[in-house]
């Protein structure tokens, strides 16, 4: 038994299981390494300037010469879209099907390195061999086709790892989750089950796509609207219900949104979507339009800055204005953390004369994620030895666990994992033993990973308390103050209703400068401390703000 033991799988969470999105694991065993997945997150309102966030990836760059592939589940940008990021460091081939790898080759191509990556397709009930893990791929429903499980056969035992999914015998488009496929498997044993747990505080089933219909029909007949849809742009099945539905009630749907009109065109030029002749217009044809006779399908449902959607709601959109003739449907979930930015855009709108209509208001939106029936008939058929929870924020993963319990394993054969954390797997232990490096790695513009919290805590302070520069010249052979100091003021106070705090700040400046050069102080950085305490003290004690204090000191040339 102790000989066996030595051989040990190393499962490591770089991502996906402290938070919705980055969702990346690295499966490790001996000199092989497969990575599962490779997504990034969006940034919350507190990563000002931030335009994606994603995992730290270091360990995978140190033990590259080991990687032997990445394999990805179904193509939403929280599973593929740090792969641009990764494959621009090293070189590992990608296994998916068709349209992730469709999707894929979009983001490869705007980033410049499509033709010096590697894409391998797979179908699902295809087997592939990577180094000493043998890989199936395993038909699963979700929101976007092509999804997949994937059944990893390793040297410990059989792993199933879900990938994101929901059991709808129902799809509008593509293949059911194939049940039979994983009680065979579970029927010859899996020693671990790896899986969804988005949904596992929801009770009883997640409700199956095709009902939205209904919901969509009851707003696309009103004949003297027109209806904006903002849903995500991977969700392919909903804006193909989006536009059948538009085509049964003689609407043209316009495509806004850049992610958008780029997925949709994927799925159209790989067969996955079935578009009617002649119902796809260019935006600048709805002038010619009625509002009955106009869908437009947009990005922005997780009122996001700058999408389609936002800009609309706050008029800045350059070819669509909103008002009174309008019905806005989101036709999404909140991603926890988005709520107060979908909240403004709700309000941005109303106050325009729109109509809004969401989940909470009608049934215009389900899941594709699993709920905890499903999540409970996963276990049955699978009858896993050991359970990991992934896929969503340490209350879903905790919840799952729990209901891993209530399955009947035992709480030593579950492991909520955490960043960084390495899982060991025998064919008779498991355990958590060590750490890698782990957390995330900001993209802000064309810079990765040089915003850091130093950085994020000054613009938090300058959103919330704005910035005072102060300057001045100094002689130092003389030890004076030649002129200044000046005060300039930006998203602290208005100067013209504040000359009397202003004055005495600059007062304070200079005896805080004069003080200085009294006691011989010549280093620049000395001084500039000396008069950010200085001025940071008073300024909390008269108005309790902390303004982000600049002293620009300049040395009188001779």
């Amino acid at each position: 038994m102790a000989k066996k033991d030595k051989h040990k799988l190393k499962i490591i969470s770089l991502g996906g299981v402290e938070g919705i999105g980055k969702n990346i694991t690295v499966f490790e065993y001996e000199d092989d390494i497969i990575i599962v997945d490779c997504g990034l997150a969006f940034p919350d309102e507190e990563m000002f300037g931030v335009d994606l966030v994603l995992p730290d990836m270091t360990y995978l760059f140190d033990n590259s010469d080991r990687i032997k592939g990445l394999v990805v589940t179904h193509g939403h940008e929280d599973h593929i879209g740090a792969i641009p990021y990764l494959l621009k460091r090293i070189s590992v081939p990608v296994y998916s099907t068709r349209l992730t790898l469709g999707i894929l080759e979009g983001k490869l191509e705007e980033h410049g390195i499509l033709k010096q990556s590697k894409l391998i397709e797979t179908k699902p009930g295809q087997t592939i061999k990577l180094g000493v893990f043998t890989i199936e791929f395993i038909p699963v429903t979700h929101s976007i086709p092509d999804s997949v499980a994937l059944n990893i056969e390793t040297p410990v035992g059989r792993i199933i790892y879900t990938g994101d999914f929901k059991i709808d015998h129902t799809p509008v488009h593509g293949e059911t989750i194939d049940l039979q496929r994983l009680a065979i498997l579970g029927s010859k044993g899996v020693r671990l089950l790896m899986c969804d747990s988005t949904n596992a505080e929801r009770p009883g089933y997640t409700p199956t796509e095709i009902r939205l219909y209904t919901s969509f029909e009851r707003y696309f007949a009103i004949k003297d609207r027109r209806i904006l849809v903002a849903t995500f742009s991977s969700n392919i099945h909903r804006v193909q219900q989006i536009i059948n539905t538009s085509a049964k009630y003689g609407r043209k749907v316009v495509l806004t949104g850049r992610s958008m009109v780029n997925i949709v065109n994927a799925a159209i030029r790989l067969g996955y979507m079935d578009i009617p002749q002649g119902i796809l217009v260019d935006i600048s044809e709805t002038k010619r339009l009625s509002p009955g006779q106009i869908t437009l399908i947009t990005t922005g449902s997780q009122g996001e800055p700058m999408s389609a959607l936002y800009r609309m709601a706050f008029g800045e959109h350059n070819q669509i204005s909103v008002g009174k003739n309008d019905t806005v449907i989101l036709s999404s979930s909140p991603i926890p953390g988005n709520e107060r930015m979908i909240t403004t855009i709700i309000n941005e709108l109303l106050k325009k004369g729109v109509e809004v209509v969401n989940d909470a208001a009608a049934e215009v939106h389900v899941s594709g994620h699993a709920c905890a029936e499903e999540l409970k008939l996963i276990h049955a058929l699978t009858r896993p030895e050991c359970f990991i929870p992934l896929h969503g924020e340490y209350r879903h993963l905790k919840r799952h666990a729990e209901l891993a319990k209530e399955m009947g394993l035992k709480a030593s054969n579950i492991i909520i994992p955490e960043t960084g954390k390495v899982i060991e797997l025998t064919r008779h232990s498991f355990t958590v033993n060590g750490e890698v490096p782990a957390g995330q790695v900001l993209v802000d513009g064309y810079g990765i990973g040089d915003v850091g919290s130093t950085v994020l805590r000054d613009r938090k302070r300058l959103a919330e308390d704005g910035v005072l520069i102060v300057y001045a010249t100094v002689d130092f052979s003389a030890n004076t103050v030649i002129t200044g100091p000046d005060i300039n003021s930006k998203g602290f106070v208005y100067v013209k209703e504040s000359e009397e705090l202003l004055e005495e700040l600059r007062r304070l400046s200079r005896k805080s400068l004069e003080r200085c050069l009294s006691r011989n102080i010549r280093d620049f950085e000395a001084i500039k401390l000396r008069l950010r305490e200085d001025l940071a003290s008073a300024i909390a004690q008269k108005t309790k703000r902390k303004p982000v204090i600049m002293p620009v000191i300049i040395e009188a040339s001779i």
